[in-house]
């Protein structure tokens, strides 16, 4: 029988592709989501769920819950046996992070507090978190590997991130049959290959790439690019951007990596280059054929100049490697947008 790994967040832009994932490696995902940032389909489930039942053939378990409510965990936990726990559920945004620091602190570390001690009253011990290369904070040395110094984060949101690895470190040291992989992304883009699923923000988006999409569909008039007085190759951020369904392979990798007792790991997500925004721009206009208007302005409390990976030890001891070029994840990410102009949903109506 399929192993059962509980997914938190599970309707989101990654941890959906992660379901993908898992499914086609012989898991049997049970997801959970409270709609923060996934939008809701029919039945009230994730549309991005509801694709990947029709992607794939298949049906997946979903409940709607909340990490805060720790009763519902319980009864959760108690119907089922979870092999693992792929944990994606959290606030997410640098700037609003910097603006509303006591909500990202109550939300992401309060939720997780709940969810291990959760798992540990019900003798699940694989975790797979979702970290963040913001943890490394302004980068001492560049490509940043694991040894990196952590801590310095510029923003709340890598502070929680910062924290909640710290948590589950001290928890796989004081109990020794638990099992960790830490997974610090850079920056994920692209999409399934379908265009059936992808990044579909709520509201404004805060990542770059989605807002460029938005600007070559029409959705918005131009892009901000916030600052062009760094120093880098074009005085624009400097970031490791990598395809998404690359990310949510190095998560079924490291799902793998828990079943040699490994004890508590780290590892980079990224594909070891750094592109600047100018960069990607001029990548997404390629993708799409389309001109994308660009203004520039003031810097962005929290960000960074530069900030890419060296993934080597990914590749060494999970054997993951990222694959798809930036050509391919731009060229994923416009046939997303240009097949769901405004999303998952349009009027209520799907573009498929």
């Amino acid at each position: 029988m399929a192993q059962k790994v509980l997914v938190t967040g599970g309707g989101g832009y990654i941890g959906s592709h992660c379901v993908v994932e898992l499914i086609e490696a012989g898991f049997c995902p049970v997801v959970i989501d409270n709609f923060s940032n996934a939008v809701r389909g029919e039945g009230d489930v994730p549309e991005s769920l509801r694709r990947i039942e029709k992607i794939l053939d298949t049906s997946i378990e979903f409940h709607e819950l909340d990490l805060l409510d720790r009763p519902g965990l319980e009864k959760l936990f108690k119907q089922h046996s979870f092999s693992a726990v792929m944990h994606f559920a959290g606030l997410k945004a640098v700037g609003e992070s910097v603006e509303q620091p006591l909500r990202y602190y109550q939300v992401n570390l309060t939720a997780t507090m709940n969810l291990l001690e959760v798992m540990q009253t019900h003798g699940v011990h694989n975790l797979v978190f979702s970290s963040s290369a913001t943890v490394y904070g302004d980068p001492q040395r560049l490509p940043i590997d694991e040894q990196h110094p952590v801590g310095g984060c510029t923003n709340p949101y890598g502070k929680t991130k910062y924290f909640i690895e710290e948590m589950i470190m001290d928890q796989c040291k004081a109990e020794k049959d638990w099992n960790s992989v830490l997974l610090r992304y850079f920056n994920p883009i692209g999409a399934h290959a379908s265009g059936l699923i992808g990044e579909d923000p709520q509201g404004i988006p805060n990542n770059l790439l989605p807002y460029v999409a938005q600007v070559a569909i029409g959705r918005r008039k131009h892009l901000n690019v916030f600052g062009n007085d760094y120093d880098t190759i074009d005085g624009t951020g400097v970031r490791d951007y990598i395809h998404v369904v690359d990310l949510a392979k190095g998560h079924i990798a490291a799902l793998k990596k828990l079943k040699d007792n490994c004890g508590c790991k780290v590892y980079n997500l990224g594909t070891g280059t750094g592109y600047s925004v100018l960069q990607m721009v001029k990548a997404m206009e390629k993708a799409s054929g389309i001109e994308i208007m660009y203004l520039i302005a003031p810097r962005r409390g929290g960000d960074v100049a530069s900030c890419y990976a060296d993934p080597r030890l990914a590749e060494k001891e999970l054997g993951w490697k990222a694959d798809f070029n930036l050509e391919r994840m731009c060229k994923d990410l416009w046939r997303w947008q240009s097949k769901n102009p405004t999303g998952f949903t349009s009027n209520g109506r799907l573009h498929e």
